[in-house]
């Protein structure tokens, strides 16, 4: 890797000093999360920071390049180019797990919900989702969360083994209707609650194909750290 690093540096030769003069600039370490998870492209990678500025994006890549762990590589399409991490890039693939395991231990989830994002949500949920259980066809599903005073629904569409984002009504039949708070399906994704346990609750309520709607917890993408139980002494 480049000697030179652009965040600003520590002044110490420990590795740890050094690593940390590499991913813990601000953004940094999302931004390596979402190219690990296999985005490559500059739009792509903007729906998985949605918090993120442009600017701040496109700096952060360039920092991330210079310092070897990607290499952006030109597509048939003029000015587009995809983000590719180098094998320094993918070795960080254990410090990011590591990290993710570590907050689903032991960060506080109330504050963790401090942070519902809708469009970030159904952005993980889409790649993490699990076409297997469903029908071997066409499958839409509508998510709405009536508490948003904006954008209120969301539609995946499984096609093929392909899972497919929609912000707009796709117009297509829809074979079940996902009715939640924001909080409870950021929790059931997050591993903190159930679909059952939501439903009995009466903050999710499925309406639709009952065979879609009785393996939803099964098909729908959870987190990779869902699994992981919280060690926080109440």
């Amino acid at each position: 890797m480049p000697d030179k690093l652009t965040s600003g540096s520590y002044g110490q030769f420990c590795p740890v000093a050094m690593a940390a003069e590499v991913i813990c600039s601000r953004w940094t370490a999302l931004v390596v999360r979402e190219l690990l998870c296999g985005t490559t492209r500059f739009n792509d990678l903007r729906r998985g920071v949605p918090s993120m500025s442009p600017s701040l994006l496109s700096k952060r890549l360039k920092e991330l390049e210079e310092v070897g762990v990607i290499v952006s590589v030109p597509t048939e399409t003029q000015g587009v180019v995809e983000y590719k991490l180098t094998e320094a890039g993918n070795d960080l693939r254990a410090v990011v797990m590591s990290l993710g395991t570590w907050g689903q231990r032991w960060v506080e989830s109330s504050l963790s919900l401090k942070n519902l994002d809708p469009s970030l949500l159904m952005w993980d949920m889409r790649r993490n989702l699990d076409p297997r259980p469903l029908p071997p066809r066409k499958c839409t599903i509508s998510f709405l969360f009536p508490e948003l005073q904006a954008r209120k629904a969301w539609w995946l569409i499984v096609d093929a083994g392909q899972v497919d984002l929609c912000q707009v009504d796709p117009g297509f039949n829809i074979d079940l209707y996902v009715r939640s708070s924001l909080r409870s399906m950021t929790s059931v994704w997050m591993g903190l609650s159930t679909v059952e346990k939501e439903i009995e609750a009466r903050q999710i309520e499925l309406i639709g194909d009952k065979d879609i709607a009785k393996s939803i917890q099964t098909w729908l993408g959870l987190s990779p750290f869902a699994k992981e139980k919280s060690r926080r002494v109440a």
